[in-house]
């Protein structure tokens, strides 16, 4: 069994079909992600846009539907078990083939037996984990049969189908996008589960904070949520008295121990939050990277929203480096971008990197500096009027106001810079811009003199 066999958000049966016609029926002995599988529709928690009266996946599961699907989504979003109901709803065989340990010659074999079978009128739901890992020699093989539904492919990936299938397949499936579960989706679960006579039927309670715990270490992940509730129910059960037959509450400690990760205390409305933050980027800005990945840890580990680690990241890059190392804005922008496009856990690499790059970086405060001193002259009404040739001079009459006239274009002197007002009167000879003898800047520094140097006529 895979994975995602073990999936608990995914669709489980349609009616009047139930989901053991896909999937082997669970043990007694199995482990509670297992056990858990969803038995109804109703069931079913995180993919309610999935599962909307009249979309596809509803139509399929309900037997009134008949393409293949890709299923698409994060490990554990349960896309094993929908394709289990689908091969429930159209009353066939199902068959499972993960591409980890399947070849062009194994699924040939099985499209061989569904063309087979379908002469005696019964279909074949072939569902293909990991799909993604099959090459373009094996999902080509697929085509024929699923054009001519000779089977119907439910396939599953992690990755992105656009850039991992193969377009004729692609273009012949349905691609539907599962979502990993939100909090309240996995605290439902985790309470059913301990409720629920297919789990652990009443003999544990769990407290408040241990479901806040559980909560957090799941990540969106029903099956590891459910894995880590099973192990902390079994400690807090081994401790406590037997044979009074009373629920027995698992606790943090119980959670702490069971999955060997202390719960970091964390409120992300809290305190906590704003205490972490700021000792994250004065940590960065003291240049001790250790102490920023040690607060970087915390923040991630506490389940913080990593987009706004990374927005914190990119404002550091120019409040406090700036052009000492004008590449910390674009490692710190790429971090963000990593976040957008791969999501946690991955991108924390990505935020890990740009912490490290930051914190080593040469610091300056010249950024922030130059356009405060900018700004404060503006608003205190330093605003003159723009010198007449550099206003805009591309309309009739222009000339004649005298805009534009006498403009100096720089790319005509050799040296590319040429002597020429710029600012409005006023403002003629403030330099807001003072940069630093760090890193880049002690470059910038000379280069900076003899620029203003030319420009104003000094040369």
């Amino acid at each position: 069994m895979t994975d995602d066999q073990g999936g608990l958000f995914a669709a489980p049966e349609a009616p009047p079909a139930t989901i053991t016609a896909g999937l082997p029926r669970p043990t007694a002995g199995a482990p509670l992600a297992v056990r858990m599988r969803p038995a109804t529709l109703e069931e079913i928690v995180g993919q309610e846009h999935l599962l909307e009266s009249g979309s596809p996946l509803r139509r399929l599961i309900d037997g009134s539907g008949a393409a293949s699907v890709l299923l698409f989504g994060p490990p554990g979003t349960g896309k094993t078990t929908m394709a289990a109901l689908i091969s429930a709803a159209a009353g066939g065989r199902f068959e499972a083939l993960s591409a980890l340990s399947s070849g062009v010659k194994e699924v040939r074999a099985v499209i061989d037996a569904a063309r087979r079978r379908l002469i005696s009128g019964t279909q074949t739901v072939l569902f293909i984990d990991e799909v993604h890992r099959f090459s373009k020699t094996q999902q080509d093989a697929l085509l024929d049969a699923v054009e001519n539904r000779i089977v119907l492919l439910v396939a599953a990936t992690t990755e992105n189908p656009s850039f991992s299938v193969v377009a004729p397949l692609l273009s012949r499936s349905l691609v539907l996008q599962l979502r990993s579960l939100g909090g309240p989706d996995i605290r439902k679960l985790l309470i059913r589960a301990a409720a629920d006579s297919r789990g652990l039927a009443g003999t544990v309670t769990i407290d408040d904070d241990a479901l806040d715990h559980l909560e957090k270490i799941s990540a969106g992940d029903a099956r590891r949520g459910l894995t880590a509730l099973e192990a902390a129910a079994d400690t807090a059960l081994s401790d406590a008295d037997s044979g009074d037959g009373e629920a027995v509450a698992v606790t943090l400690a119980h959670v702490e121990s069971a999955v060997d990760r202390a719960a970091v205390r964390y409120d992300r409305d809290g305190d906590q939050h704003y205490d972490v933050i700021s000792a994250f980027i004065k940590s960065i800005r003291g240049s001790d990277v250790d102490a920023a990945l040690h607060y970087l840890a915390r923040m991630i580990s506490a389940g913080e929203d990593p987009r706004f680690i990374a927005r914190r990241l990119v404002v550091h890059a120019s409040e406090d480096i700036g052009m000492a190392d004008p590449t910390a804005l674009q490692t710190a922008a790429a971090a963000a971008q990593a976040v957008q496009l791969i999501g946690m856990p991955e991108a924390r690499l990505a935020l890990a990197q740009a912490t490290i790059h930051l914190a080593t970086a040469p610091k300056s405060a010249s950024v922030v500096a130059a356009i405060g001193a900018a700004v404060a002259d503006v608003e205190g009404g330093k605003a003159g009027a723009v010198p007449a040739h550099l206003r805009d001079g591309h309309y009739a009459g222009a000339a004649k106001l005298g805009n534009a006239v006498g403009y100096r274009y720089p790319h005509d002197d050799p040296g590319g810079v040429v002597t020429q007002q710029y600012p409005p009167d006023e403002l003629v000879g403030v330099d807001y811009y003072i940069p630093t003898d760090h890193g880049h800047e002690r470059e910038i520094g000379p280069r900076l003199g003899r620029l203003r140097n030319i420009v104003r006529g000094r040369r």
